[in-house]
């Protein structure tokens, strides 16, 4: 694993895969916080315990299921629309756009993409508030994943069958170590985006995890640096 990028280790990329929370803001914005909290008041309020309890049965779905809605579904049987539109009904206004991570992605060469565990409303809401909405060609949410989160391996079959991947030519940016074991299985070039959440980490030892950095538009910048200029 390395943090110095080389434009050489990327010239056969043409397809670019991006997670959306934490990775393509930072997470010390704490935007994820307010659909943290979010989260809580819904399962309060269809479980008809406290916010304290709700909590709890929070985190232990997404530890257990991947996704907190994975676990609702599996052990309540919700309507997982309702919970998507609730949880993202969140104020992105105080994110703060990135005009240098506009410009690295409008000079990265092929396809762009954003490959989710949120909704299709949400990573359009969050990429148009940070300027960059307009470089994706495609949002592959949990709603096209048939609601299986990642890391589940067959998500990621499905994202590349259905946008005419070849994983040995695509690179997935991403948060959550775990989430980048299967793109490396796959062949598919890997870059981690930790924070300082403990989920974050889970799953970081191992060869799945190619370049790391804890700012990707910085990362990005430096990595189109090494770019042949083309004339």
């Amino acid at each position: 694993m390395t943090e110095n990028p080389r434009w050489k280790n990327f010239a056969h990329i043409d397809c670019w895969i991006f997670d959306l929370d934490n990775t393509l803001y930072p997470s010390k914005s704490n935007l994820f916080a307010k659909i943290d909290k979010k989260m809580g008041e819904f399962i309060s309020d269809f479980l008809k315990v406290d916010l304290v309890e709700a909590k709890d049965i929070q985190k232990k779905f997404f530890h257990e299921h991947g996704t907190t809605l994975n676990g609702l579904m599996l052990n309540h049987d919700i309507n997982p629309a309702e919970f998507l539109d609730y949880v993202h009904d969140i104020d992105v206004s105080d994110l703060v756009a990135s005009p240098e991570l506009s410009t690295a992605l409008e000079q990265l060469p092929g396809r762009k993409i954003i490959f989710t565990n949120g909704s299709h409303y949400h990573a359009t809401n969050v990429s148009t508030q940070l300027g960059i909405d307009h470089h994706f060609e495609h949002i592959f949410d949990i709603v096209a994943a048939d609601f299986k989160p990642k890391p589940h391996k067959p998500v990621y079959e499905k994202l590349v069958r259905e946008f005419d991947i070849n994983p040995e030519q695509a690179v997935l940016f991403e948060d959550m170590a775990v989430n980048l074991a299967p793109a490396h299985e796959m062949g598919m070039t890997t870059v981690w985006i930790p924070n300082e959440a403990h989920w974050s980490s889970h799953g970081a030892e191992g060869e799945h995890i190619h370049y790391q950095t804890d700012d990707l538009a910085q990362w990005l910048s430096a990595l189109l640096t090494d770019r042949p200029q083309i004339t």
